[in-house]
């Protein structure tokens, strides 16, 4: 099992794997149609680990046309529910079987710690098809109280052709939320992953084949963001895209919606989370494990990262040495070794990126108090420290833009009534954090807190029953739990007059 095996187990199992590297259209894995390909690279290495085709205009024209046959013909919209269940179920059987090769491919495409792709991503991401794939039969429609002479029935159909346009930190259960719930409706999909970690999605057509997914049912169009993205969320026979990664690009996509034939767009964007940490917090050593994790988890690449403390002047001190002395035991390591708990960051440009903004930071005057290098490892790789700021205002850039990357600005305050301020001077609205024994506090801060999670003495609590997404310039819609369903389906009013 997974859990047993260690560096080198890994490091050996490397060289058997085999690359599934082309787009799979219509139920068949295809070279792109212009045969261009793009290195997918291992950010711990810097080696390249396969050529992946990179799907362009004509690619998801013809993604887009076998989507759109299969779901006109209904082998998938018109199947009995019971057995487009029995296929999701089968898939997510299958992902789990196939557990210790994704989560591999996983690691080695995007660089996150093998521990985590073993015990959160892969797991995480076939619970998800299995979930949506039960709630399959289990959901009725509804008949309106009417009059006596009329029966008015509201019902739900698949709303046709779907395109799910994924990022590259969680790519493979990233891609799950979007593809579980539209498929479940009866849609056909086409997904187009990240250019920087494409194989598992991959992967995943051959898999859903397996299972038995009709031909066009599910596509997979690799490529990158500003041509098979763009094109997507151009196309005129697109029904609907859901969409997860920057505020910027998903602002692109409702340009594009606008600009072409007003398909439904959900957008999951960028987060600038406060973690509040108040000086009744019930337990500093679990608050101090809890903010650690909220932003040096997965290199702190995470939509809901707690990026920015909001913490009690009266503690801040006695916090933050319990805060760091976590930290220095999360230095980067190497992503196979199951002893590691920060890996690689995605590519040579996030890391450029992320370094970017810790030298702002030093610029407008917040103080470096732990991290803020880069670094390698076995001389390889694109590395950052786990990095605090202590002293940082709240309209500093590292303050106020989302940096995805291991970096924490902490914001002192002098009592709740200012933290409540402050973490909502943003323009952001994913998530939020709140660690207090105050019951009253925790009800105030719920209520007052704009954004679509609230976490009471913890961080980054839920799972696939509760709804994910945010408020303001975070996005659109909601992921996971029945609210999902909300996306991917048009709401049918059959009003019948009786005689």
């Amino acid at each position: 099992m997974s859990a047993q095996l260690s560096r080198d187990d890994w490091k050996g199992r490397v060289g058997g794997l085999s690359y599934r590297n082309q787009a799979f259209i219509g139920g068949k894995f295809t070279p792109s149609l212009t045969g261009k390909t793009f290195d997918c690279i291992n950010p711990a290495t810097g080696q390249v680990l396969t050529k992946v085709a990179a799907c362009e205009q004509a690619d998801v024209d013809a993604g887009v046309k076998a989507a759109r046959a299969a779901f006109e013909k209904g082998t998938w919209a018109n199947m009995p529910p019971a057995n487009r269940k029995r296929i999701m179920l089968k898939l997510a059987e299958l992902m789990m079987k196939n557990r210790d090769e994704l989560a591999l491919l996983e690691t080695l495409d995007m660089g996150k710690p093998i521990t985590y792709s073993t015990r959160v991503d892969i797991p995480g991401s076939a619970n998800t098809v299995q979930w949506f794939g039960e709630a399959i039969d289990k959901i009725y429609d509804e008949v309106a109280p009417t009059p006596g002479n009329v029966v008015a029935m509201i019902t739900r159909e698949p709303a046709g052709v779907v395109a799910a346009v994924v990022p590259w930190n969680f790519p493979l259960l990233m891609a799950s939320w979007k593809i579980s719930p539209a498929l479940a409706a009866g849609n056909s999909v086409v997904l187009k992953p990240a250019e920087q970690s494409p194989l598992t999605a991959i992967r995943l057509a051959e898999l859903a084949a397996e299972a038995g997914f009709p031909e066009g049912v599910f596509n997979v169009l690799p490529g990158f963001g500003e041509t098979a993205g763009q094109a997507l969320g151009r196309h005129m026979d697109v029904d609907v895209l859901a969409f997860t990664g920057s505020t910027e690009v998903g602002k692109y996509f409702l340009k594009y919606s606008g600009e072409s034939n007003m398909k439904q767009v959900w957008l999951e964007c960028g987060g600038k989370s406060p973690n509040i940490v108040l000086g009744d917090a019930p337990n500093l050593d679990v608050a101090a494990q809890r903010t650690a994790f909220g932003i040096w988890f997965n290199q702190g690449e995470v939509c809901t990262a707690g990026s920015r403390l909001i913490v009690e002047d009266k503690i801040k001190d006695q916090f933050l040495e319990k805060v760091m002395a976590i930290g220095q035991k999360m230095q980067p390591g190497d992503p196979l070794d199951p002893k590691t708990q920060m890996g690689a960051m995605v590519d040579d440009v996030q890391t450029k990126r992320v370094m970017g903004y810790i030298d702002a930071g030093q610029k407008e005057g917040a103080k470096l108090k732990m991290g803020g290098k880069q670094v390698h490892v076995d001389n390889a790789g694109s590395f950052i420290e786990p990095t605090l700021f202590d002293q940082v205002d709240n309209r500093m850039k590292i303050a106020q833009e989302e940096i995805f990357g291991p970096v924490l600005s902490v914001i002192p305050v002098k009592d709740p009534e200012q933290a409540l301020t402050v973490a909502n001077d943003t323009i952001y609205g994913l998530a939020s954090a709140i660690f207090t024994a105050d019951i009253n506090k925790a009800f105030k801060f719920a209520k007052g807190l704009r954004a679509g999670s609230v976490w009471v003495n913890t961080y980054d609590g839920g799972d696939i029953t509760t709804p994910f997404g945010g408020y303001k310039q975070s996005g659109i819609g909601r992921d996971k739990s029945l609210h999902a369903f909300d996306k991917f389906t048009q709401v049918k009013t059959t009003w019948i007059q009786l005689g």
